[in-house]
């Protein structure tokens, strides 16, 4: 005799693709994940922006020291999710497992069409633009260039992510040691003291200290910005209860230590008035340091780091739009994995597509002028839901997890509260571009209606009755 029968929760070909990760990803890759998940090019331009806002050596210091208290906060945090539930995703399955599946669906559908792809798109233009200056190439190599280096990316993240992490490992070694030779001759060779640049126009603090701290928060937290991805890859990483949380906070405490040294080269060589009138500080210091030949290392530098973190987003985002697919929220072969490489390739694939899309027609510009409202959204709502795990532990529901970030409630909150500023300074110096960027995740609503509708038609109806 056959009982009832029970409907099946997601489309039988995403379900069947659901736990077919490969674990290849080591401790040392995810902290190289981590770093080259941050380190882009804003840590050779932004440190101007943060000069300009607060003036003095000591406050740009502390300012980067202050992003950096936050950014190792955020590491805490997504340690103890990742912790909790290894699963590919990151951000999308802690926020449907806490607060359903549309939060969840908007925060893949934002990735989706503009975060990661418009980042993919900028930054390979950038790549590009770097790559011409040190070769000599006309403009006309520009696009080419951009999307040459999306495809040939995207073919390494297809056959497997152990060739992705290799990739990630080496350009992130690269663009350390293109930071440490900056540092390194800052700090070590002779440079025109301070006080003779200052000179010119003595730097005096701010008059109203916090709103320039604050103003000047927001280009640090989008340098520090990147550390949660890593965690979009959990399922792929060894040992990742124990992995992902560790290689989350020394990516964090390594990255924050090579940003306040290069801050600290660039007060040295540059002064605070030279730095904030700078428009490439890198490029001035080391050119003023050794010479031309100094600008064309950090050039290459830039263009290797740039190359680095284009990889870095091209190997991880794939993994949260599989997961929104095997929740039937989107096409069912996006939810595929490859059967012999195991990465997302569908996923991949149409991630590379949009980006040239994107990279073809010039909108990755305007999509970016979003991405800090979006990230921050994102990020603040996903600490939130650490109180609902530590909540349901105390019910029971859940079992108490081994790592546990330290300070709990105020660190989160704290974290949650930087969140809302950033939000609301974009807010308040673009009010059009948040008003864009609402709309863009409002734009999916209608879309998670449509796939959440379509996946439970399909789903079996219950029987109500045995049969013999």
């Amino acid at each position: 005799m056959l009982g009832p029968m029970s409907p099946s929760p997601l489309p039988d070909e995403a379900a069947s693709h659901r736990d077919g990760y490969a674990r290849r990803v080591g401790l040392f890759s995810g902290v190289m994940l981590v770093i080259g998940g941050i380190i882009g090019s804003g840590i050779f331009l932004n440190p101007a922006i943060v000069a300009q806002r607060v003036h003095t050596p000591a406050l740009t210091l502390a300012v980067w020291l202050l992003g950096g208290g936050v950014a190792l906060i955020g590491a805490f945090i997504y340690g103890e999710l990742g912790q909790r539930i290894p699963k590919a995703g990151g951000s999308y399955v802690y926020l449907r497992d806490a607060f359903g599946p549309l939060p969840a669906f908007l925060n893949a559908w934002g990735l989706m069409l503009m975060i990661a792809t418009g980042a993919i798109a900028a930054v390979a233009v950038t790549f590009a633009n770097y790559t011409l200056a040190l070769t000599g190439l006309g403009p006309g190599f520009r696009f080419p260039l951009a999307v040459g280096a999306i495809l040939l990316l995207s073919g390494v993240n297809y056959f497997g992510v152990r060739s992705g992490a290799l990739t990630q490992n080496i350009f992130t070694v690269l663009k350390l040691l293109a930071l440490a030779v900056l540092v390194g001759a800052g700090l070590l060779l002779d440079s025109a003291p301070p006080a003779a640049v200052e000179a010119v126009a003595a730097p005096e603090a701010p008059d109203s200290l916090v709103l320039a701290l604050g103003a000047a928060l927001v280009p640090v937290l989008f340098s520090y910005g990147g550390w949660q991805q890593t965690n979009f890859v959990a399922e792929e990483m060894v040992d990742p209860e124990r992995n992902l949380p560790r290689a989350l906070l020394l990516g964090v405490i390594g990255v924050v230590t090579v940003y306040l040294l290069a801050n600290l080269t660039y007060l040295r060589t540059l002064g605070a008035v030279g730095l904030a009138g700078s428009s490439a500080p890198a490029a001035d210091a080391l050119g003023q340091l050794i010479g031309p030949a100094g600008r064309t290392f950090i050039t290459l530098g830039v263009a290797l780091s740039t190359f680095g973190f284009l990889n870095l987003v091209i190997l991880v985002s794939p993994r949260v739009y599989q997961a929104m697919a095997a929740d039937g929220l989107f096409f069912p072969w996006m939810a595929r994995l490859h059967p012999r490489y195991r990465t997302p390739s569908n996923a991949i694939l149409f991630q590379a597509a949009w980006a040239i899309l994107l990279t073809g027609t010039g909108t990755y510009g305007e999509l970016l002028d979003y991405v800090v409202f979006a990230d921050w959204l994102i990020f603040g709502a996903t600490a939130a839901t650490l109180f609902v795990y530590r909540a349901r532990e105390r019910q029971g529901l859940v079992p108490r997890a081994a790592y546990r970030v330290p300070g709990y409630p105020i660190t989160p909150l704290l974290f949650i509260a930087a969140a809302l500023y950033v939000i609301l300074g974009s807010t308040a110096s673009n009010p059009l571009n948040a008003l864009k960027g609402t709309l863009l995740f409002g734009a999916g609503v209608p879309v998670f209606l449509f796939w959440r509708r379509r996946t439970r038609s399909r789903m079996p109806m219950p029987s109500t009755t045995a049969i013999d």
